[in-house]
């Protein structure tokens, strides 16, 4: 099992620079489904869970070529082999959801295997289907796997049974080649979203009112080829290493930071006596988001005076709460963080109790946060969902001593090449397969 080695307690200096967005890699990989030709996807994050769904596409028969690192062409215009898709990546990866929609105008009749992921409790597919249905995708629900029956499509006007990001692009995708017009009310506006409909939109198709929370599409016979598309850089790799900044006490700048995805975490940090500097405000590379350089200087912290939670955007992104825990168990007095998604996340939280943190567990989606805390190192294994797992990863890099975070593969689905580009700035971190 591959861990971390981490020497922590060390002040870190110099600049990150943000990679692109997992969340949107995955989904528009599944959209290049629908586009009968060749996509060239730009900026593509080499992660494990893009690799997941990689071996996925490839076992159906899309054809993949790197022309450079992080430059990949597909070409889905063969047969699509349903019968013959990857098992091991379908369980392991829950993004693997995201074909449902791409599939819905393509492939009469599969099966899916059910999926994995983050560990967070319960986590239901019944807002996808919701959603699906009313374009004529009816999904049955066997022992280990869905049976996907697709009627041919129709239009419809929804109301998301709740805002969620992966249901929201799944209507998208179905409702992209639809005949006639759908309306979406209540859908996610969040970045991944926004960004899957950007690259929809240079396919050929056509939807209106991208970046609010109603959606208007309406519906094309064929999606185009896309010679060139940008993914856009992480706010939560962004918010990431402004925790990593904040915990180690470091001089840092955070390059490539997508602003409107941040800016109510900014805030935050900004009331609790977080000092930063924002500059070269630009565009991103596929032209659609503001990003800009975030610098970082120590400061000394006070809790929020109220509670902290996340939501759809444009509140607190729901990924970007874990990292606040740490950074409160850096602050003068005590905050509750009210995890309300998801089911046993906060649970996770205890884990930093190891490495000193005061944190105090009032149910499973509750806890009290109480600073300032002196870290101490120790040997751990990871949390199996990347966000915990992370936060205990930054807690032990602002350890002093010699720590231990056993199962890397959790962060490696999330984060590329870690260690390397941590140890740029100082950091004293090894990982050993």
């Amino acid at each position: 099992m591959a861990k971390f080695i981490i020497q922590g307690g060390k002040k870190l200096s110099g600049e990150l620079s943000v990679n692109t967005a997992k969340n949107s890699a995955v989904s528009i990989l599944c959209a290049s489904l629908m586009v009968k030709g060749e996509v060239i996807l730009k900026d593509l994050p080499r992660i494990e869970e893009v690799f997941r769904i990689l071996e996925i596409l490839k076992s159906i028969g899309v054809e993949l070529r790197w022309i450079n690192e992080h430059t990949l062409l597909l070409n889905s215009s063969k047969e699509l082999k349903m019968a013959d898709i990857n098992k091991h990546a379908t369980e392991i990866t829950r993004s693997s959801l995201l074909l449902l929609g791409a599939l819905a105008g393509r492939v009469k009749e599969y099966k899916i295997y059910k999926s994995g992921g983050c560990r967070l409790g319960e986590r239901t597919i019944k807002p996808h289907l919701f959603a699906l249905e009313k374009f004529g995708v009816k999904v049955e629900s066997k022992f280990k796997y869905y049976q996907v029956n697709n009627s041919p499509l129709k239009s419809s006007q929804i109301v998301m049974y709740e805002s969620g990001d992966t249901p929201t692009e799944n209507a998208i995708m179905a409702a992209v080649l639809s005949p006639g017009k759908s309306i979406l009310k209540f859908a996610s506006s969040n970045y991944m979203v926004q960004d899957l409909c950007y690259f929809l939109v240079k396919a050929g198709a056509k939807i209106k009112g991208i970046g609010s929370t109603t959606l208007e599409i309406t519906g094309v016979k064929s999606l185009k080829s896309v010679k060139s598309y940008n993914i856009m850089p992480d706010p939560i790799e962004a918010m990431t290493f402004f925790a990593l900044a904040i915990v180690t006490k470091s001089s840092l700048k955070v390059k490539n930071c997508p602003l409107e995805f941040l800016e109510l975490e900014l805030e935050k940090l900004s009331v609790m006596g977080q000092k930063f500097e924002l500059s070269k405000k630009r565009k991103s590379a596929n032209g659609k988001f503001d990003l800009v350089d975030v610098k970082f200087i120590p400061s000394k912290l006070i809790a929020l005076p109220d509670k902290i939670y996340g939501r759809p955007f444009p509140g607190l992104n729901i990924d970007n709460l874990p990292f606040f825990v740490p950074i409160l168990a850096c602050a003068k007095g005590r905050t509750l963080v009210h995890d309300w998604v998801y089911e046993n996340r906060a649970v996770y939280y205890l884990e930093l109790q190891k490495l000193g943190a005061k944190i105090t567990l009032l149910d499973p989606h509750r806890v009290f946060v109480e600073g300032p805390t002196k870290f101490y190192a120790n040997e751990l294994m990871s949390p199996s969902a990347i966000r915990p797992a992370m936060t205990v990863f930054i807690t032990m890099l602002a350890a002093k001593g010699r720590s231990v975070l056993r199962n890397s593969y959790t962060i490696e689905r999330g984060y590329e090449n870690l260690a390397e580009r941590l140890q740029k700035v100082g950091a004293k971190i090894n990982k050993i397969d």
